[in-house]
């Protein structure tokens, strides 16, 4: 990505300041993260953004009964405290209660590194996916931040919208599930959100399939299956966040299958305790296109 082009979350303060002027329902609820971004539209619609400051577990509360006013509620701060810090709260206030809302996270698993283990937050998804009802977008490009934004804004659901610093060159606005973006007979390689441009390099002369979705759940089953036809298939998923996350869905899908297949993602087995960079935090979990391209050949033999 170019400095000239807007991140996700540029794309994210810009969707929402326009969405709040225009549709009277949207509420949203920070946790001092980005308020500073959100000043011009708070003068205007003091009423429908709530700043509470360092609460996070209080910004899910909130955001609770603004659902059940009838708001369509947007929660937003740092990875870590906008899933794992309330986890209860989303459990309770949300998921319990049986309203919707968008939470919308930056930072993804390591993007500030600099901030500590306290700013990172592999876990995130597979924390979500022990919660019934929770759509989440994984998208690997500003616009397809946006498209995933538009469409839940105009819902009633939960969904969690991943942002990340880490993206693709390219947008892939094909819609939710899988979408084939190269075709061969060894394998297939399905790529999550910003993991496909490492994928793709990484399989570079292998005659596998490789697929893309930025839509992790509902876990498009169908797309799979469809992609791995029904000869004992080998089934590589590559996650930009903790190594297995969506394993049982790759299993669930070719239950009736013998196949194999292998999980790549943020590793379970360590944990690093040097900053470093967001880039070198890929290569040590083996996530970027030498460390794919490693796994993959030596799985496919």
């Amino acid at each position: 990505m170019t400095a000239t082009e807007q991140t996700m979350r540029d794309v994210f303060v810009h969707a929402m300041s326009a969405a709040l002027d225009d549709d009277p329902r949207i509420a949203l609820v920070l946790a001092d993260i980005s308020a500073d971004r959100f000043t011009e539209v708070t003068e205007r619609h003091p009423d429908r953004i709530h700043d509470v400051g360092i609460r996070e577990q209080a910004m899910v509360g909130v955001a609770g009964g603004l659902a059940l006013a009838g708001l369509r509620p947007v929660l937003h701060t740092i990875t870590p405290f906008l899933v794992e810090r309330p986890y209860e709260q989303l459990k309770l206030d949300l998921g319990h209660q049986g309203v919707g809302a968008v939470a919308v996270s930056t930072g993804a698993s390591y993007d500030y590194p600099g901030a500590g283990r306290t700013h990172m937050a592999p876990a995130d998804v597979a924390l979500l996916d022990t919660l019934p009802g929770w759509a989440v977008h994984v998208p690997g490009h500003p616009d397809e931040l946006r498209a995933a934004l538009d469409t839940a804004l105009a819902g009633d659901d939960r969904v969690y919208l991943r942002m990340s610093e880490q993206v693709n060159a390219e947008p892939r606005l094909g819609g939710p599930g899988w979408q084939v973006v190269r075709h061969g007979t060894r394998g297939v390689v399905a790529a999550v959100g910003p993991t496909l441009d490492p994928v793709l390099a990484a399989t570079a002369g292998l005659d596998v399939t490789v697929l893309y979705t930025g839509e992790i759940r509902p876990f498009d089953a169908v797309g799979l299956r469809a992609a791995a036809g029904s000869a004992r298939p080998d089934v590589v998923l590559v996650e930009p966040y903790l190594r297995g996350t969506s394993a049982h869905e790759v299993q669930r899908a070719l239950a009736d299958l013998p196949h194999r297949a292998l999980s790549l993602g943020v590793r379970r087995d360590t944990e690093l305790r040097n900053y470093g960079t967001a880039q070198q935090h890929t290569a040590a979990h083996g996530l970027d296109a030498a460390g794919i391209a490693a796994e993959v050949r030596g799985f496919l033999g």
